[in-house]
């Protein structure tokens, strides 16, 4: 039988040694040094890039963030809500929100049917200031004041109305004629003045009795009469100071004639002389033809280049005055060209 007491010990022993080139601990700690040091200095950047105004609104949302997000401003954050569940931010508009004071303005908008009534208010005050004119001038003149009763001034759809009309044993005219007599060139001749003030129109209307001529219709008649009245009062009026030949409108086409829109006429319209107009027009950068056609208070209406020729021919040089166009080119150059 063995003896156990001569069995061998064996006896292990392990050396361990900390932090060993193969321990990983100094990494985790030298990232962890590194991510310090990059919040440091990414702090430092924005202190340094920020105005004071800004600091200030930071350092008020830290001290009091309910107050600073209740009323708005840098420091508030670009929230889509100021409060939990307080339902979307009014003030922000795609994906932005703007700050206080920086929302459009709604721009005004004008209705066509709001500018007439604007634009007839002020004809109708126009037209008024004219009949006080004139009713003044009226009985300013001694000769005129006599004769008030045969003036009827009213205002109509049409404008403004004077009427001179025949009383018993004082007609206007010679029975049967278109010769004024003294008093009624008296009267025209003192109308003429505070009329030609005005820029509107100016139409004069005839009129006659009801007896016929013995011939009828067939020749000379009433219709004829009321036209040679209405001229013979036309030549009084402008003997007495009445401008003729004024420009009363002037239409711009923009598509070389095919539809035309009335401009604006600038003050002063004189008589026999040039007159400055604007319109408005957005240019869409393509050729385009620019063309004026004038109006004058007789009803004139300037003409085309072709129908001035066919009355006075090719070589015609005095007053050789038609529709006047411009070409508009890519590069913004304007040139004077003759449409037909």
């Amino acid at each position: 039988m063995a003896d156990d007491t001569q069995r061998p010990i064996i006896i292990k022993r392990i050396k361990k040694v900390a932090g060993g080139h193969h321990g990983g601990a100094w990494k985790i700690a030298y990232a962890d040094f590194v991510t310090a040091m990059m919040a440091f200095f990414l702090l430092m950047w924005l202190l340094g890039s920020t105005t004071k105004g800004e600091l200030q609104g930071i350092s008020d949302y830290f001290r009091t963030p309910l107050k600073v997000a209740l009323s708005g401003g840098s420091g508030s954050g670009d929230a889509t809500s100021p409060l939990a569940s307080g339902g979307g931010d009014m003030t922000r508009r795609d994906s932005m929100q703007m700050q206080r004071g920086a929302l459009p303005e709604k721009k005004p908008t004008i209705k066509a049917k709001d500018a007439q009534a604007e634009l007839d208010r002020l004809e109708g005050q126009r037209l008024k200031a004219l009949k006080a004119r004139l009713e003044a001038v009226i009985e300013a003149n001694p000769v005129m004041r006599q004769y008030r009763d045969q003036l009827l001034i009213d205002i109509t759809t049409e404008g403004l109305r004077v009427q001179i009309i025949d009383q018993l044993n004082r007609p206007m005219f010679d029975l049967g004629s278109a010769k004024l007599k003294p008093y009624a060139r008296d009267i025209l001749v003192g109308l003429a003045a505070p009329l030609n003030e005005v820029n509107n129109a100016l139409s004069l209307t005839g009129h006659t009795d009801a007896k016929p001529y013995s011939a009828g219709e067939r020749s000379y008649s009433n219709w004829e009469l009321s036209a040679d009245r209405a001229n013979a009062s036309r030549r009084v009026l402008v003997e007495g100071g009445i401008a003729e030949g004024k420009i009363k409108r002037v239409d711009v086409s923009t598509d070389g004639g095919r539809n035309w829109r009335q401009a604006r006429l600038e003050t002063p319209v004189l008589s026999k002389a040039l007159s400055r107009f604007n319109i408005d027009w957005v240019w869409d950068g393509k050729p385009a033809i620019i063309q004026s056609r004038a109006r004058d208070d007789t009803g004139h209406v300037q003409p085309t280049y072709q129908q001035l020729r066919s009355v006075r021919g090719t070589r015609s040089i005095y007053h050789n005055n038609a529709i006047q166009s411009w070409l508009v080119q890519e590069n913004g150059e304007v040139k004077n060209v003759q449409v037909s």
